[in-house]
């Protein structure tokens, strides 16, 4: 049995280019392309193997894409599960501004999965429950029912499995309603929850108390972009500046903090310590290219530059 099970549900072969300056009706050429395998929860999971944690991601997967997708997680030695489906797996496609530094995401919307293939998943999570940490990471795929993690946070909770999710749109309702180990909404995804402006530092900590008191959450992960993160429990609100990094990417620091914050909580470490181990690995993120993620000597490294305050 291992230690930590990711799921996702609409994974992505995430490829990445540069161009000098994006142009509208121009041909832009563009330089090389880089490949990697993405998702949320395989991101997780990538991590999590580097940084030495008992894992495995289970993921949907279909056609000449999704064979790509897994022969990149193969490369990586990451343990996989995958559900095959018949509809072809999506690309993320990404370009480097390199005059700005900005980079610009197109994310298409994935296959539409059957019943039979999203029943197929819950079976297989159902059969080899992790024994610490179910991670639910990433959108759902169009066809998946909304209440699907909520079902699975549901039956993970039954078998004293802490559930982390970071998720987003309609299923994210219902699946804070059965009540999670570790949120984390980013401010946006925060305002749109809750339907309120939250425009300072009280407001947004009040909101992530609400949901803790109401049995939502028991630990909300705050990302706060170029601003840092906040970590809030029923007992101590926590911020953190980001750390000053050579930024080569912004893609893939918020599952490299979760990963950090999740190895962590494996390790047995407290929230407060969990919290800088995700600042560390999302600003570890920001060193490489593409979605190449974090490394876990730059994740070790960073970690003594960690600034933690209690507000």
């Amino acid at each position: 049995m291992t230690d930590i099970l990711t799921l996702t549900l609409n994974p992505a072969l995430d490829v990445l280019t540069s161009i000098d300056k994006v142009q509208d009706t121009h041909k832009m050429r563009c330089g090389d392309v880089v490949k990697h395998p993405g998702g949320g929860g395989v991101n997780v999971a990538r991590v999590l193997h580097r940084l030495g944690a008992s894992c495995v991601a289970t993921y949907l997967a279909g056609g000449v894409t999704g064979e790509r997708h897994h022969k990149l997680m193969s490369a990586e030695k990451v343990r996989c599960h995958v559900i095959p489906i018949a509809q072809e797996t999506r690309e993320s496609f990404s370009v480097h501004e390199l005059s700005s530094g900005h980079d610009f995401r197109f994310v298409l919307p994935g296959p539409s999965v059957t019943e039979t293939e999203y029943q197929a998943c819950f079976d297989y999570i159902a059969q080899h429950l992790p024994k610490k940490f179910l991670v639910l990471s990433g959108g759902l795929a169009p066809g998946v029912p909304v209440d699907f993690y909520a079902r699975l946070i549901a039956l993970a909770k039954q078998h004293q499995v802490r559930v982390v999710l970071d998720a987003n749109g309609p299923a994210l309702h219902p699946a804070l309603q059965e009540g999670v180990f570790l949120f984390k909404p980013s401010l946006r995804e925060l305002r749109e929850l809750t339907g309120q402006a939250l425009p300072d530092e009280a407001s947004w900590i009040a909101a992530c108390q609400q949901l803790i008191h109401t049995g939502q959450a028991e630990v909300v992960a705050l990302s706060l972009g170029e601003d840092g993160a906040m970590v809030i429990s029923d007992k101590q609100s926590w911020r953190s500046p980001g750390l000053k990094v050579d930024v080569h990417t912004t893609i893939g620091a918020g599952d490299s903090f979760v990963a950090g914050m999740v190895w962590a909580f494996s390790q047995e470490h407290n929230v407060l310590k969990a919290f800088q181990y995700g600042m560390a690995a999302g600003a570890a993120a920001l060193l490489g290219t593409g979605t190449a993620l974090c490394q876990a000597h730059d994740v070790h490294g960073l970690l003594p530059q960690v600034v933690v305050h209690a507000v």
